[in-house]
Parts: C-alpha cells; structure tokens; sequence
C-alpha cells in the first residue's frame, strides 16, 4: 500500500513539473520562427557544418519535446541496472524534467527525477517514490550542471543550439568549438567535437558532480551515436556518459531513444 501513494505522489509531483514547463512555452511561442541558413555565416566552421548536416533551410524551431529513453544506469560504480524514462523539454526559456524508473535490486524501482526549471536545478530520487536516495535543489551548483545537462541534450532538438536560442559559439580548432548558453544568473559552456560527416560526435565540459556531501567540478564526456533524420533534423539515438575523475573514468549512463515527438514553433 506505501508503495501504490508513493507512487501515486511522485506521479503527482512530475506531472505539475511538467505542467510548468508547458505552461512556460505558451509563453515563449511569439519568438517563433524558422531555421535560415544565413543566420549561421558569422559562426565557426565546423559549426555551419554541423548545422548543414542537421538542420534544411526552412525547418521550423522547436519549442518543446518529449524523447522516451532505454538502456543502463549505473548508480553505484561499476553496477549497471536497467532504466526507462520520460523526458520533457522546453526550449525559450530551457528546461527539462527527466522522470525514470531505475530496475536495482529488489522489487520496487528507484524513481528518479531530474529538472531544470524557473532558473533552479533539483535531482530527487526515492526507493519506489517512498525512500528517499537523494535531494538536491536551490544551490548554484546544482543548477549549473542541471543547465548544461540541458545543453549537451539539446542535440536531440538542434534548433535549440542556434544562436537564436541564446546559444553563443567560439572555436576551439577545425574540428571543435565551445558552446555557451546564460540563463539568469547561470552560464554554461561545453566543447563539441564534431565527426567527419558534421555530426557532433562527442560533448565534453567541467560540471559539478557530488563527492562525499559536497559538488566538485569534474571533466564529464558523453558520446554520441548512430544519427538519423527525425522530422527533418539529424539527431542521435543513442549515446553514453561517463565522469572522468583523476582516478579513472566512471561511465554511468548508456541511452537509446524510443521514441521522439517535438512540438515546433508557429509563426
């Protein structure tokens, strides 16, 4: 029975989360407008190349979408255990709500959710919506690293990575540049490394990660893998992620998308 209302709650709690997020994108919906090639001339090369192999001219902005996940998650070091999740995101302002249900041991699952929302980070995670394993939210930490979570993602709706978006580009060399996005009082930035083909291949950035009770800024690396076309964009559907600590790297996330439905900007 504790197991039925915890679950219930937290369902509760992630629909109102989502519900904000939607509500933020009516509000954004009169900045709509449509991808334009030439938008792009003053950006670093291996940028316009990456927005020549995902983006047509003409393709209409995303403002919202919702990407359901698969794979492996790995809570502990080294010990992976199956998840499936939901993700909502929003483009002006950015935001997401990543609700997942990860399978360890036992029969109930640890549900987790992970937002950036109103300018604030939360991670909240509780053994069947009942135990709490973790609650963070409110600090400036938490907030940069839900923010450039935020910004790796956003290759899975690239529009959102146009300068338009409030995405600022500087490059690193003729395969890389750094992407920087503000949100209030927040900036973000992450390197790219873009593939033969245009593709942005991998993501690399310092973020906060939590250690003994405390955020300690960390390289953090993910992978991305296997483009195909999606309502006209080039995105990935799959990748990985890992830390990479001075000890040695700790990979903790292997996705692929399930599914992926975008709710596009209207002139």
């Amino acid at each position: 029975m504790l197991a039925i209302l915890g679950g219930a709650k937290w369902k509760r709690q992630t629909a109102r989360a989502i519900e904000r997020l939607s509500l933020r994108v009516e509000s954004s919906r009169a900045r709509a407008s449509r991808y334009d090639r030439a938008a792009t001339s003053a950006l670093p090369k291996p940028v316009r190349r990456y927005f020549d192999f995902a983006l047509t001219q003409g393709q209409p902005m995303v403002a919202s979408a919702r990407i359901e996940w698969t794979g492996k998650f790995s809570m502990r070091p080294h010990r992976w255990s199956a998840f499936t999740a939901t993700q909502h995101y929003h483009v002006q302002p950015p935001g997401f709500v990543w609700d997942a249900r990860v399978w360890m041991t036992g029969i109930l699952p640890v549900l987790v959710r992970d937002s950036y929302s109103d300018r604030e980070g939360s991670l909240k995670a509780a053994i069947g919506g009942i135990v709490k394993v973790a609650d963070a939210s409110g600090t400036s930490d938490i907030a940069k690293g839900e923010l450039l979570r935020y910004l790796g993602e956003a290759v899975w709706f690239p529009t959102a990575l146009l300068p338009t978006a409030g995405v600022t580009w500087t490059a690193l060399d003729d395969d890389s540049a750094t992407a920087t996005l503000s949100d209030g009082a927040t900036t973000v930035s992450l390197d790219a490394h873009f593939g033969e083909s245009g593709e942005i291949a991998s993501i690399s950035a310092m973020r906060p990660r939590e250690v003994a009770g405390r955020y300690v800024s960390t390289p953090w690396v993910a992978h991305l893998h296997c483009y195909t076309r999606r309502h006209g964009m080039m995105v990935p559907t799959a990748g990985d992620v890992e830390w990479q600590p001075s000890s040695g790297p700790l990979p903790y996330w292997r996705g692929r998308v399930v599914s992926a439905t975008y709710d596009f900007a209207r002139c």
